[in-house]
Order: C-alpha cells, then structure tokens, then sequence
C-alpha cells in the first residue's frame, strides 16, 4: 500500500472498521501512520489483529465494540477514542447493513426502523458525539460510506438500505455545510459493486454479480482496496477544497 504522509500521527476512529471495506481502510490508515480506534460489532478477533499490526508499527491503536444503535455506546465509543488518543482528528462512518432483502408489500415498520437505525442513525450518534472534538482541530475530517444504491435505487428487496444510503448523501451536504466553518471537511463515497467483502458474500448472488459486471465499463468488480484509497485521500486533504462532495466508485456503471 502506498503511504500517505498527510496522516502520519492523525487519530482516526473507523466504525465497523473490523470487516469487509472497514477492515481495508484500517489497513490503509495504519500503513499510513495513523493512530487508529477500530469499532466491532461481531469481529474481535479481526480488530485486535489489527490493533497488534498498528502497535507492532510504533502506532497507537484500539479495539472497541460497541452497538451504535444504541445512543450511549455511540458516545461511549467516541470518548474512549479521545480518552487514549487525547483527540480526534478524522472520523469513518463505515457501519452499515442491508439486514435482508424485503420487498415493499413485505415490510413491516419494525424492519424500516432496524434498517434505518443501523445506517442512518448510528452515523448522527456516532457524528454529534466526534464533532465537539473534531472541530477542536484547525482541520478535520469526516468520510461517510454512502452506496451506489442510495443514487440508482439498488436492486429489488433493497428499498429501505437504499432509501437509507441516500439519505446520507443529503447527510453529508448538510454537515458540510454546519460543519465547514469550524474546520471540519465532511465528503462521502458511493461504492458498487464490490466483492470480497460478507456484505455481497451475503446479498448477492453470483449470477446478479456477473450481469452487473457486464454493465460495468471497465469490465470488472471492485474491490476494498478501490473504496479505501479513495477514502484516504478525501479523509486527508486537509488543506484541500473538496466538501459536501459524493465520490462514485463504481468502474462508470452510473456517473453524475
């Protein structure tokens, strides 16, 4: 992995930052010189791997779990973050799941909520609880983890992940702008199709992948390491001009 100078000795909390796209971007923060929080929700082992590899580089690191669903694990996450740290200077809201797929006429109110509070409403907690702390810092930083559902609409069964995913798009805006003249940058990706991760392991089939392939451009799924690059350079941009802004890493199957 290419290093990014710009985080050297930056602390950076990931959320759900264990598994999947989150455990790529530990990675990439980590081989950067970041000091990293990891949140889990189910993968202790993979976080406290992750947290050796951190310190046996001279870094600090952490492994914290936590349900963010839940108001006071979010703030406590957060706090301990800064406790060990003495401060936050990028946040990742990487937390996120489909649940399961559920058409209109099959879903009941207890499901959209479920949905909904895993995607959207553990990223405010998780944001309100940074914020105060980020906007200590001349420059900071907040990357969400959107989807390419939340701009196309996904695929049958994904309405409320994908009503959710587009929610965070406006999220994102809106923080921007609260959050700009305090310092604070806040920009978000909109990722594919992207295997190798439990999410698509989960929800896709190989069939639905390979037809979506072939619309592809370039000819090809992506991968974690795509969306963590990319998540690295809006994270570290500190002196950069880029906020309120969607990044779409999709190989050009949607573009807007």
């Amino acid at each position: 992995m290419n290093s990014n100078t710009k985080l050297k000795g930056k602390n950076v909390l990931i959320t759900a930052g264990a598994q999947g796209i989150g455990e790529a971007i530990t990675k990439h923060f980590i081989d950067s010189g970041a000091n990293v929080a990891i949140h889990y929700f189910s993968s202790a082992d993979t976080a406290n791997q992750l947290k050796d590899y951190a310190v046996s580089k001279g870094q600090k690191a952490i492994a914290i779990s936590g349900d963010l669903t839940k108001e006071v694990e979010a703030n406590a996450l957060v706090e301990k973050t800064v406790e060990v740290f003495g401060g936050l200077d990028i946040l990742i809201n990487n937390a996120g799941s489909l649940v399961s797929r559920k058409m209109l006429n099959e879903l009941e109110a207890a499901f959209w909520h479920k949905v909904m509070d895993i995607n959207l409403t553990s990223m405010m907690f998780v944001t309100r609880a940074a914020a105060t702390f980020l906007t200590k810092n001349e420059n900071s930083s907040i990357v969400n983890l959107a989807s390419l559902a939340g701009r196309k609409g996904g695929h049958p069964g994904s309405l409320v992940y994908s009503t959710s995913k587009g929610a965070i798009l406006t999220f994102t805006r809106a923080l921007a702008s609260e959050l700009g003249p305090q310092g604070t940058r806040v920009n978000a990706v909109a990722p594919g199709l992207i295997l190798g991760t439990s999410f698509h392991n989960t929800h896709t089939t190989k069939e639905s992948a390979a037809a979506t392939i072939e619309g592809i451009p370039i000819q090809r799924a992506g991968n974690a390491d795509d969306v963590a690059r990319a998540v690295l350079f809006l994270a570290s941009e500190y002196d950069g001009f880029i906020t309120g802004a969607t990044l779409d890493i999709n190989g050009g199957v949607y573009n807007m």
